[in-house]
């Protein structure tokens, strides 16, 4: 077997075990242990450099299987980070405080997440995408002080982060919501705005904020293109009379990588 039929087989392998623990979920708890490591051996795959060029060589070969085997690695992988979540929120409510790989990865990432474009205690922070264990909202506001709330569509994830909330950051000024960003007040007087890589249609909600959103608000896009698109869901283009694409921040050894985007200044016209 040679070192493209060795990657598609792990692919393979990787999607038959998260099809078994999502199938197998129901209730935070099952398979945790399970779960996690997994997770974490998914994202050392991903941002290893070596996984790298046989990813290329399987991109030039056009393969219709693969395109096929990466759409339900995403969906199955960002439905065990849910999952993932979940369970470390509910360890958490019962006293454990252990942090997997997976979650100082994407803490780290979380440090540089706007570049130049800092967050203060008078920022006000919307994130899109908040999960059970809403560990951005309670990192910036702890080390900023500004206003942040979270939107999910997940029932579970927002009762389980409110309760986590709770935990690790009563004094801080977040709240949960369940509400789409397009009926949330908060929408219009958001200084910065982040979207969870996992978010399949963050792109198209993007395109919705224009008109919702000040003239002066920046959007952190996650995304994982390439290998990282295993994990994450890939840049778009973007309405370029909207947007603008202010910078894009590669982290090879992370995750998921960051696209900045600012709104298009009123007096600029394309031909």
């Amino acid at each position: 077997m040679n070192e493209l039929e060795n990657f598609l087989k792990d692919l393979n392998e990787y999607l038959e075990r998260f099809n078994y623990l999502t199938v197998s979920y129901n209730h935070p708890g099952n398979n945790c242990s399970e779960l996690e490591a997994l997770i974490n051996k998914y994202s050392h795959f991903i941002t290893n450099i070596e996984n790298k060029g046989v990813w290329n060589q399987l991109e030039n070969q056009e393969n219709c299987d693969l395109d096929q085997i990466v759409n339900h690695l995403r969906k199955k992988s960002a439905l065990c980070v849910a999952i993932m979540e979940k369970y470390r929120a509910m360890k958490l409510l019962n006293g454990e405080t252990e942090i997997t790989d997976y979650f100082k990865n994407v803490e780290s990432c979380i440090e540089k997440e706007f570049g130049n474009f800092h967050i203060t205690s008078d920022s006000k922070v919307l994130l899109v995408g908040s999960g059970a264990f809403p560990m951005t909202p309670i990192l910036i506001a702890k080390r900023t002080g500004s206003e942040v709330v979270g939107v999910d569509i997940d029932d579970e994830a927002i009762e389980l982060g409110l309760k986590v909330i709770e935990i690790l950051g009563t004094e801080l000024n977040i709240r949960l919501e369940k509400t789409p960003v397009e009926y949330l007040d908060f929408t219009k007087d958001a200084t910065h705005i982040i979207f969870s890589s996992t978010v399949k249609d963050k792109y198209i909600i993007l395109d919705q904020l224009h008109e919702l959103t000040n003239e002066d608000v920046v959007v952190a896009m996650r995304y994982g293109d390439q290998l990282k698109s295993l994990f994450n869901y890939p840049s778009r283009e973007v309405d370029k009379q909207k947007w603008n694409k202010v910078e894009d921040i590669l982290r090879p050894h992370d995750v998921f990588d960051i696209e900045l985007y600012k709104k298009v200044p009123k007096f600029i016209t394309y031909i």
